[in-house]
């Protein structure tokens, strides 16, 4: 009898040094030192560093200590005026609270989450109906939108509940979907497997057509007392219709209407302890995180041969469903691969807000066009579709040689060449000021305001979505800096900006917000490169607070490239957040640094984070009843 329990690697990284009770004396010591005058009872701040030294609970205050890393790391604290740690000394502070954390929380090994239950968001659902029936169509085009939940994505369980509202759209949206089906031979021959005749009465070929559609639609074996739940449906409906096909079709309708067709469900275990996926539990699982649709065929044989949970057929089978080569044309061929990066990026950089939340206003609206931005908007989702498929290195996100242009695009970056209306690959010029997520229109566009470019909201930008360091909320009562796109001042915006960081209350978080901000000035509200704004020469130097200069967006993407661990591990939470479908836990860290550093060991490259990311336990495996079961070492035996 094979006894299993989940397998966690912890990260044992504290050393015999950082064991010592002294050193961690001293380090307590440093950081009260330093902290205590503004960060204990009856102070202002949020985060009581006298009461979280007096038990050293970091696993209970996660949240507080999470804080003090961040303060430490971007040196917005201790305040500018107060005495200050040499770099040495932040260093072994974060590293002290790092380590300190993992052991808290990795040591007694990572908890699974529940199993799913939630229904197909609004792009899974037309996805899934696509590959079901064999159609080009959106069948979702009429349901209502999804909101954002768990990491920030649509997928996440937390927000997809179903209403009245969405049962009858539901029901509305199959019946359009198979009537668009039953009208092209191609797809009515795929769903209408076997017809009535004088040797096959209309019960049995019903039977036939459901045994071969139920499984896909379900994508899961059925049972018996299924397959005769659906086939009595079928008899009601021919004694009322006395006709096959509208009777038939009626019964297929129920079923894309079913929660079993709508929904993710994943059974309960049968015990407390936590339970490996069932084969196709993870065949879902693996084809809704990269594919956003509906397992294939192979996925479908996978499963049904208990081969998925293998390690080394979980990475075939990434490496296959991620494998979309280009063709003669430059354009990759597997759409599959290209619903992963659009709705992933979309959501990630914030680019799905083009068109919808942000609109360019004077003087940019007249110089903004459909075709623009479409090619803005599929910059970045080719761009990273081209990285997952050709595995290569996540850092080519900060900085790459290439980029997919359309024919407006690469007029609006003045790069020559023979484009067209779909973007294609092609090599960045030398000059091009472009590479890399920071030179693409997209970004720089949702990142500005629409009458001019915004270097806080910029800097805020990338410290929450590339850093996963977002600044604190503004104080309340702060001034806006300017009154609208007519404000006219004879300043350049960084003269403004300055002037505003003499209030004390707003300098600490500007100091790191808009340095990095000022590094894309040279990028105007579009994306255009520029040298200068309403006569004044560019400015886009920065001074960070840990000291760090640069001038201009080579030099930020250096400072970012300083900071790819940071980066990277941004990357992986988000992911996982996506792959799994909701918010992460404290646990969830541990794995998050686990898949760190196999990506460290494997050249940062692209498809390790997703095979990681497939191979991990929250991935693979689901919870008991007992939320409190406690997850430890792996040990099997025969």
């Amino acid at each position: 009898m094979l006894a299993v329990t989940i397998a966690v690697t912890s990260l044992r990284l504290l050393s015999a040094e950082d064991n010592d009770s002294s050193n961690q004396e001293t380090l307590a010591q440093t950081l009260s030192q330093f902290c205590i005058d503004c960060h204990q009872d009856g102070s202002d701040s949020s985060v009581n560093i006298s009461l979280m030294l007096e038990d050293l609970a970091f696993k209970k205050d996660l949240e507080g200590w999470t804080k003090v890393i961040q303060r430490l790391n971007d040196r917005s604290m201790p305040p500018e005026e107060s005495e200050q740690p040499t770099q040495k000394t932040r260093e072994e502070l974060v590293h002290w609270i790092n380590q300190s954390i993992q052991a808290a929380i990795c040591d007694d090994g990572v908890t699974p989450g529940r199993p799913a239950l939630r229904r197909l968001n609004r792009s899974e659902y037309a996805n899934t109906v696509r590959d079901l029936l064999g159609i080009h169509v959106n069948a979702a085009h009429a349901l209502p939108d999804d909101g954002a939940g768990g990491e920030g994505f649509d997928n996440a369980s937390e927000t997809l509940f179903i209403s009245p509202i969405h049962a009858e759209k539901y029901l509305d949206a199959a019946r359009e979907a198979l009537s668009h089906a039953l009208l092209d031979p191609s797809p009515r021959s795929r769903l209408l497997t076997s017809t009535p005749s004088e040797s096959m009465p209309p019960e049995m070929a019903a039977e036939q057509i459901l045994r071969q559609f139920l499984p896909r639609a379900f994508r899961r074996p059925v049972t018996d007392n299924e397959l005769s739940q659906y086939t009595e449906l079928f008899r009601i409906a021919l004694a009322q219709e006395e006709r096959f096909e509208p009777s038939i079709t009626l019964v297929l309708e129920a079923a894309m209407a079913s929660p079993k067709f709508l929904f993710h469900l994943e059974s309960q275990p049968n015990s407390r302890e936590p339970e490996k996926l069932r084969s196709h539990e993870m065949a879902n699982r693996l084809s809704y995180f990269l594919w956003n649709s509906m397992p294939d065929k192979t996925l479908f044989d996978l499963a049904n041969s208990n081969r998925l949970q293998d390690d080394d057929v979980l990475a075939e089978q990434v490496r296959r469903m991620l494998n979309s080569p280009i063709d003669g044309r430059g354009l990759r061929r597997d759409a599959k691969v290209r619903e992963f990066a659009a709705s992933f990026t979309e959501q990630w950089l914030g680019t799905r807000a083009l068109g919808r939340e942000f609109e360019p206003a004077a003087p940019y609206a007249s110089q903004y066009d459909s075709e623009l931005e479409g090619g803005m908007k599929y910059e970045p989702i080719f761009f990273f579709e081209d990285i997952l498929s050709d595995n290569r290195s996540i850092l080519e996100l900060i900085d790459s040689d290439f980029s997919y242009l359309n024919n407006r695009l690469a007029r609006h970056y003045e790069i020559s060449g023979e484009f067209r209306e779909q973007p294609k690959r092609v090599d960045l010029p030398t000059g091009s000021h472009r590479g890399g997520l920071l030179g693409m229109s997209a970004i720089l566009a949702v990142s500005s305001l629409p009458h001019r470019t915004s270097p806080v909201i910029r800097g805020k930008w990338i410290l929450e979505t590339l850093l996963g360091t977002p600044p604190p909320p503004p104080p309340p009562d702060v001034p806006e800096l300017d009154a609208g796109p007519n404000a006219v001042t004879s300043v350049s915006l960084r003269e403004r900006l300055e002037a505003h960081r003499d209030n004390p209350t707003c300098a600490s978080c500007h100091a790191s917000l808009d340095p990095l901000g000022f590094g894309l000035e040279n990028y105007d509200v579009l994306g255009r490169w520029r040298n200068e704004e309403n006569g004044n020469a560019i400015d886009a130097s920065g001074s960070l607070p840990d000291g760090t200069q640069f001038d201009g967006v080579e030099e930020l993407k250096q400072v970012l490239m300083e900071r790819k661990d940071q980066f990277v591990r941004q990357l992986t939470t988000k992911m996982l957040g996506y792959a799994l479908g909701r918010g992460l836990t404290a646990e969830d860290r541990c794995v998050v640094d686990e898949i760190l550093q196999k990506v460290q060991q494997d050249d940062y490259k692209m498809q390790t984070l997703v095979i990681a990311i497939v191979q991990s336990v929250p991935f693979r495996y689901k919870m008991g009843t007992d939320p409190t079961a406690a997850v430890a070492t792996t040990q099997s035996s025969e």
